[in-house]
């Protein structure tokens, strides 16, 4: 078996990928085709992500890790709203379908601010019908209306978190149009918080099949509400240890910058800063 996974970024970012990539190895025995769609990273960056990966995996499972580097044009994107949270990388994921090779029927999107617990073989192996996306929400129904009154949603449907995201390419391939993906962010570029995954959100929703975000796409704040709920919660550290396989550092609270604040950050720890003997 192959998987085949698909990570957007610019260089800041190789760091945090280089720990994702240590954990998503760790925990998958078999290959791993990594696509890195980027606009400026250097032969030299991306040589240096397989270098951090086996200076923690032994040899064997090193090996099975492949990055192929996907080159997109930046100006095709040149109008589209970013930030240095969002830089321009971020909407590469939403035109995937052109830019893998052809033979790929399906690709599984992880950000690289996050961590693997636990195998993703179940989530890729899943059965997609007709959805061109698999992807967790974080909010709830009353938020998620009201993002689709903000956005103008085309297609009403979960308000995803675009972090974790099985693809239907060959649905893709056959469906999507792409200009109205730019026609779209021209048209809402100041309403646009989270640009990609409102973007996605807003288009594609009814072509979305929502995964479970305890399992792939736990994040501290679903973690700390947890806690907070005057109903006991089964989801302690152990739970998550046993049941989550994606740990998403996302927003500002990351456990690799100062006065991070959380319980998650040991599993990014782990990974970061216990070599193997």
């Amino acid at each position: 078996m192959k998987m085949n996974i698909l990570v957007t970024l610019d260089a800041g970012y190789l760091d945090p990928l280089t720990i994702m990539l240590r954990s998503l190895v760790d925990n998958h025995r078999c290959e791993l085709d990594v696509y890195v769609m980027n606009s400026a990273l250097t032969e030299e960056h991306l040589n240096r992500v397989p270098r951090g990966v086996e200076a923690y995996c032994e040899a064997e499972a090193s090996r099975r890790l492949r990055l192929i580097d996907v080159k997109v044009d930046s100006g095709m994107l040149k109008d589209a709203p970013i930030t240095d949270r969002y830089p321009q990388e971020m909407y590469y994921r939403i035109f995937a379908a052109r830019f893998l090779p052809e033979k790929l029927d399906r690709v599984l999107y992880l950000d690289p601010d996050m961590v693997i617990i636990n195998p993703l073989t179940q989530l890729y192996e899943m059965d997609m019908g007709n959805a061109w996306f698999a992807a967790a929400s974080h909010v709830g129904k009353i938020l998620e209306r009201i993002n689709g009154i903000r956005l103008q949603a085309e297609e009403p449907g979960p308000y995803i978190n675009s972090g974790v995201m099985l693809m239907n390419l060959k649905e893709l391939r056959l469906h999507q149009n792409e200009q109205q993906v730019f026609d779209y962010i021209q048209k809402n570029r100041d309403v646009l918080i989270l640009p990609d995954q409102d973007v996605i959100s807003a288009l594609y929703g009814s072509r979305i099949v929502e995964i479970d975000h305890y399992r792939y796409n736990m994040t501290e704040r679903v973690f700390a509400a947890e806690q907070l709920n005057p109903v006991p919660s089964a989801v302690n550290e152990q739970w998550v240890t046993e049941h989550s396989s994606v740990i998403h550092y996302c927003g500002r609270n990351k456990p690799w910058k100062e006065r991070y604040i959380g319980k998650l950050g040991i599993f990014y720890y782990w990974y970061a800063r216990i070599p193997r003997t």
